[in-house]
């Protein structure tokens, strides 16, 4: 059996190779797809079987563990960050590089237990690829409808540039309504995606195309997180500034995590903080009793409502306003 610890950064991977209980020196890899096909090649040609050790980085270790996992002859392994830190503690580990951490994740490997990592099914990944397409691509359309805008604020522009620009927009939309509809498919297609999928638009402002962008991103992850990892993991958990005793700036959202989750939470927040009465007294209570600005209460909101939905869909139950904000004790 082969073990190979991996540390892994938004931008690159160090990887440590241990054979016969020999440590290699670190490789330097690129955290993107060629590079995961380069490194797989690379554990493939050792002889038998593989062992790979990563931590849980946020989003930035998943596209890797996923090409792993699907690789002949490669078994994966993620671990809690603190499970890796407690472990380089037990090995005296003074210093601390990328370097080091791949080997600590090497030595990790070979003498812990050994949990396999439970890779998403294959209609939660078909879901995340084309939820996050259909974030792409309306990107691109608001791009394009900017610039149509701005063509018709003069009389000097072709009509041929018009139409053009027009037929793109509506290219576009056809894209994102075909990336929806298959999205659909897949929702319908199992009942259990089906079930999460009616849970989580009970909440009002949640409807197919928020549902769609939050559950591509929801069901790839973990089941055992908790809802404060959930918080963390959508960057929504709170950042403090504190310096001696005379700076003490207000708490930001880290914005450190799924920027994807944060964007399919916007809107939803928006339109629950009108029209659900529940929703509407916190956002008012937000600002009205702790002082918050519009986005900061927001954002506040946006936290809460990935709280409810953690409990929603741990015990299947739809969305209860009474549960989200008490409005008698306010």
């Amino acid at each position: 059996m082969n073990y190979i610890g991996i540390d892994v950064s938004s931008k690159e991977l160090r990887v440590v190779v241990s054979v016969n209980g020999k440590h290699r020196k670190a490789q330097l890899f690129e955290n993107v797809p060629e590079d995961h096909n380069r490194l797989i090649a690379l554990i493939q040609k050792l002889h038998g079987e593989s062992i790979v050790c990563m931590e849980a980085t946020g989003i930035y270790h998943f596209d890797l563990a996923v090409a792993l996992s699907r690789a002949e002859q490669i078994k994966v392994m993620i671990i809690n960050p603190k499970a890796a830190h407690n472990f380089s503690k037990a090995l005296l580990q003074r210093s601390k590089t990328d370097n080091i951490d791949a080997d600590v994740l090497t030595s990790y490997a070979e003498r812990m237990p050994f949990v396999e990592w439970q890779r998403p099914s294959e209609e939660a990944l078909a879901l995340r690829a084309l939820a996050r397409r259909i974030a792409a691509t309306n990107k691109i359309k608001a791009q394009v409808k900017n610039q149509l805008s701005a063509l018709l604020a003069t009389q000097e522009t072709p009509e041929v540039i018009l139409a053009h620009t027009q037929s793109l927009i509506d290219t576009l939309e056809a894209q994102i309504a075909s990336f929806r509809s298959s999205a659909l498919k897949t929702l319908n297609g199992n009942q259990t995606l089906q079930e999460i999928y009616t849970l989580i638009t009970s909440i009002k402002g949640i409807a197919e195309a928020s549902a769609i962008q939050l559950l591509g991103e929801l069901l790839t992850m973990p089941d055992d997180l908790t809802v404060k990892q959930w918080v963390a993991y959508a960057g929504l958990d709170p950042r403090h500034f504190e310096s001696g005793s005379s700076v003490a700036k207000r708490a930001k959202i880290s914005k450190a995590g799924n920027r994807y989750i944060r964007q399919a939470l916007y809107m939803p927040a928006l339109v629950a903080s009108r029209y659900e009465p529940h929703v509407a007294a916190y956002y008012k209570h937000l600002q009205e009793k702790r002082g918050l600005q519009k986005i900061q209460a927001i954002c506040a909101v946006m936290q809460k409502i990935l709280h409810a939905i953690y409990g929603m869909l741990h015990n299947k139950q739809p969305f209860d306003g009474s549960m989200f904000f008490n409005m008698e004790a306010a």
